[in-house]
């Protein structure tokens, strides 16, 4: 489905990753309730069962919904680019965003579902299996958040307020220029997350910014991206362009920013951070 697609086809599309990503995320939370092993990819990162589990759901669901559709995930191959930069469109996946959170039992983890068009995120699904509740979003039709009693609740981000600023940062991992840019803020509450947690944070209004200075790769953002731009706000690199996806061989992101009100003044601080 291209960038060019209507919102109310998109949305119906949305539902379908809806229904494969909650399959996924009750097999997620089956796994984690009881004494599974960890195991250390190439990188150092652990991997579970429930990675696998929920990739394997997720594929099989995005395979019956957009047959042919390519789906580049976290728990699967990664094509050379010569052949990666023919798609002008694919799914991107984080079948268990958080897998440390999971390891240590801190309920902090997502499932993070993105189609990409033309380089761009124009739909977005991140559940969070803990409280079996979803966020999703598409290219011109908004954001939304689904309770687990189904109801649905549109959300939005929120305007910058002069009093206080709430900033986001990782539980685990440190930055100095974070550090600098909640220096620069003034007065803060700082607030700690893990996974996409804190982009759904951002789009629903309930924190301004969340910096992420360190290493990522593109599945962990691309839905985040889409909810939280469909939300009002922006994810961009800290020279403020929107980050794009598959460009190059690469799937690591630049550091980003995350903010719930794009117009308050983030260009003279990132400036001032960068020099």
């Amino acid at each position: 489905m291209s960038r060019g697609a209507a919102v109310s086809d998109l949305w119906r599309l949305a539902d379908g990753v809806l229904a494969s990503v909650a399959l996924a995320a009750r097999r997620v939370m089956a796994i984690y309730r009881t004494d599974f092993a960890v195991h250390q990819k190439q990188d150092n990162s652990p991997v579970t069962s429930a990675d696998l589990a929920a990739h394997t759901i997720i594929s099989e669901g995005l395979a019956t919904l957009e047959p042919g559709v390519p789906i580049l995930s976290e728990e699967g191959d990664i094509p050379p680019f010569e052949i990666r930069a023919g798609w002008q469109h694919y799914w991107l996946v984080d079948p268990l965003d958080g897998t440390r959170g999971f390891v240590a039992r801190s309920g902090e983890f997502t499932v993070n579902v993105a189609l990409i068009s033309d380089g761009e995120p124009i739909l977005g699904v991140v559940a969070v299996p803990i409280c079996a509740t979803s966020y999703a979003a598409v290219r011109g039709g908004g954001a939304r958040l689904e309770h687990a009693n189904g109801a649905r609740q549109d959300i939005h981000t929120r305007r910058i307020s002069a009093h206080q600023v709430v900033v986001l940062r990782s539980r685990t991992r440190r930055h100095v220029d974070v550090n600098r840019l909640i220096a620069k803020l003034g007065s803060v509450r700082v607030m700690r997350a893990s996974s996409s947690l804190k982009a759904c944070l951002v789009a629903r209004g309930l924190a301004d910014v969340y910096p992420a200075f360190g290493p990522t790769s593109q599945w962990d953002t691309a839905a985040s991206q889409c909810l939280i731009e469909e939300a009002g706000g922006a994810l961009t690199d800290r020279q403020l362009n929107p980050l794009r996806y598959n460009r190059s061989a690469s799937v690591e992101n630049p550091s980003f920013i995350a903010v719930g009100d794009p117009h308050a003044g983030w260009k003279k601080l990132l400036a001032e951070l960068n020099s």
